[in-house]
């Protein structure tokens, strides 16, 4: 990559995160080539880039070919590419691999599907390719979770014993590659996050904990990959959290991403939500 042309790749799925993560690197004097996963991102990336297409979520050969083409040896692929979609037919029809694609999922990785696993393989081939995937959080520091009490409200003591219960488990099923999140009440796990996602998590757990006062921890084990799938929340993790009755939420720090973080902060004040951050 030329200094006098810096130009830098963006894998783009759903969610606000490609959008931060680009203006973040036009903020440190890049050039955006971003690739936008069709049907997943937010059409107004195409405006927002020196350069733009659209292709599958699976079409990773296209991927290397566009970052090829445009000069690229750096990227960062960010954003929500739901997983469960893989076990609907239609979707998956619409999603059908290309090659390279296939050759992870029906080949090399077929008893192991696990996203650590997937993804992993996915960073490598795209360093054979001559392009190096970056850490999810380098154009974007300032949203990862800090140590300690977020909120204006304090945990009580109740959801202090509930945050020591749940914090080293939540970190065995990361590092197990199950999920990134649990909900936990009065010492006992009432969720764990698999490949439905985080908010259907929270959704099932207001469900089985109808009186609400419960708490979600998400973290990632110690040796997470943070070029790919990096914990994350968001505007809606808190309204989902406060429609389903939790009431604290553990992140861990310097390992989970807070999308919009001054604004996400708020809004849990305003609605008697608790957020820690835990080493």
């Amino acid at each position: 990559m030329s200094d006098m042309t810096r130009w830098i790749g963006l894998v783009a799925g759903a969610g606000d995160l490609p959008e931060m993560t680009l203006r973040g690197m036009q903020a440190q004097g890049y050039n955006v080539a971003c690739i936008g996963m069709r049907g997943i991102c937010d059409p107004k990336l195409k405006d927002l880039s020196q350069k733009f297409c659209y292709a599958g979520a699976l079409h990773l050969g296209k991927w290397f070919a566009k970052l090829n083409r445009w000069g690229c040896d750096e990227a960062v692929l960010i954003g929500k590419v739901h997983k469960v979609n893989i076990f609907d037919p239609v979707q998956m029809i619409r999603m059908w691999p290309d090659i390279v694609a296939a050759r992870i999922w029906f080949g090399s990785h077929r008893h192991n599907r696990g996203d650590a696993a997937i993804l992993g393989a996915l960073a490598d081939i795209m360093q054979q390719k001559g392009i190096k995937l970056m850490d999810q959080t380098t154009f974007i520091p300032e949203a990862v979770a800090d140590e300690g009490v977020m909120t204006q409200q304090q945990p009580t003591q109740t959801q202090w014993a509930d945050i020591r219960y749940g914090w080293d488990k939540v970190r065995d099923i990361s590092r197990l590659d199950i999920g990134q999140s649990l909900a936990v009440h009065r010492s006992m796990v009432i969720a764990v996050e698999a490949i439905e996602g985080t908010d259907r998590m929270i959704q099932r757990a207001g469900q089985l904990c109808r009186k609400g006062g419960w708490t979600m921890l998400k973290g990632a084990h110690e040796n997470h990959d943070m070029r790919i799938d990096v914990p994350t929340v968001g505007m809606r993790t808190i309204e989902l959290l406060k429609e389903h009755g939790a009431t604290c939420l553990v992140l861990q720090a310097g390992k989970v991403i807070m999308a919009e973080k001054d604004k996400l902060i708020a809004l849990a004040d305003k609605l008697g939500i608790t957020i820690v951050g835990q080493k």
